[in-house]
């Protein structure tokens, strides 16, 4: 009975300093049932500042996965930011991308409607828009000239230079072929210039660099490859610079583009733009010489080049670039029709409609 008076006292006692010292007792937090407890303060609460985001939101997806194939290229090379952003998963598209040696790899499957999407040669477009009766559409152009004669030695210092030479190329059925014959024939050398087939730029690219090419019209990137890897290597002619002598201006040699299956388009209107926005910025990322070294990074990471001096060197001179719209449908309807006067097999023998070109 002591014991509990004791107790009662010194609680008692506690109280009361309590009150005299003016403090508040810690608030005890309300459960989810309990009423709220008005706040007595007069002065109000700042709210905590809400947490950075660690990365941007990804765009609004479309709930579309779109199956793109590329050439290990160019093409492929102004794609590279889209990949690392589609498997990061900040693109408002999912996307499957197959990248190919050659246009050979993939003729067939863009012909069966395995891709949705493909980057390809600009005549290869239209011979497929023929083949297909208007099956695909073309999106966007996205390299300009990227063709380079090289040697090994200084023979050749012009076009007329290469008579009766033999020169070893690849692109067979494709505008490197094409280009090559019409600057040929413009120059008064139909027929008077060997040309040798290789089915892929990386073959070619090494038989030049060990010296078992003598002459060899190569796009970029593999041009700097093989120049890297040997020292005796010249370029001895930019084709689009010969291109433009042969044209007189009238057209750009214009290598490669984006096709998409007709029908896809159709049915997939906001996917289609959100490839387009995603595409140009990848290719804006690319060119800009502020991001040469990631890009350089990625171009090796998707294993279009072995190593990131080759592919710093490179980048810069791929002609990698976006042009759709109207201004698309200019630029290649020129360079369509130079092809078809040349020789009309280049095109899939008719020049298209306007039913080639996708304007949004």
């Amino acid at each position: 009975m002591k014991r509990f008076a004791a107790l009662l006292f010194a609680l008692v006692l506690v109280l009361s300093l309590g009150a005299c010292s003016g403090e508040k007792a810690p608030a005890v937090p309300s459960s989810p049932a309990d009423p709220a407890v008005p706040e007595t303060s007069s002065s109000p609460v700042e709210p905590a500042p809400a947490p950075e985001s660690a990365s941007p939101a990804a765009p609004e997806g479309t709930g579309k996965t779109l199956r793109v194939a590329a050439l290990k290229g160019p093409t492929a090379m102004g794609m590279v930011k889209l990949m690392k952003d589609a498997r990061a998963g900040e693109t408002a598209n999912d996307y499957q991308f197959t990248l190919a040696g050659s246009p050979d790899e993939i003729v067939g499957s863009i012909i069966k409607g395995d891709f949705d999407l493909a980057a390809v040669p600009t005549n290869l477009a239209v011979t497929l828009y023929n083949k297909t009766n208007g099956r695909v559409e073309l999106l966007a152009l996205n390299t300009l000239g990227v063709l380079y004669l090289v040697e090994t030695g200084e023979t050749i210092q012009s076009v007329a230079d290469l008579e009766g030479k033999t020169i070893y190329a690849t692109g067979k059925g494709s505008t490197p072929e094409y280009a090559l014959n019409y600057i040929l024939a413009q120059n008064g050398l139909e027929g008077k210039v060997s040309v040798e087939y290789k089915s892929e730029h990386g073959e070619l690219a090494a038989l030049l660099a060990q010296g078992q090419a003598e002459i060899a019209l190569l796009p970029q990137p593999f041009v700097t490859t093989a120049l890297s890897q040997n020292d005796q290597l010249r370029v001895a002619l930019d084709l689009t610079a010969e291109w433009d002598k042969a044209a007189r201006g009238q057209s750009q040699l214009t290598m490669g583009c984006v096709i998409a299956q007709r029908s896809f388009v159709e049915e997939n209107a906001a996917a289609i733009a959100a490839f387009l926005a995603e595409y140009e910025a990848s290719v804006a990322f690319v060119t800009d010489a502020g991001h040469l070294d990631e890009a350089a990074a990625l171009v090796v990471e998707e294993g279009i080049l072995p190593k990131e001096a080759v592919a710093k060197a490179a980048l810069p001179q791929c002609g990698i670039t976006f042009v759709a719209g109207e201004e698309m449908k200019k630029t290649a309807s020129g360079f369509l029709q130079v092809l078809y006067d040349a020789d009309p097999s280049a095109v899939g023998g008719a020049l298209p409609d306007d039913g080639l070109y996708y304007l949004g």
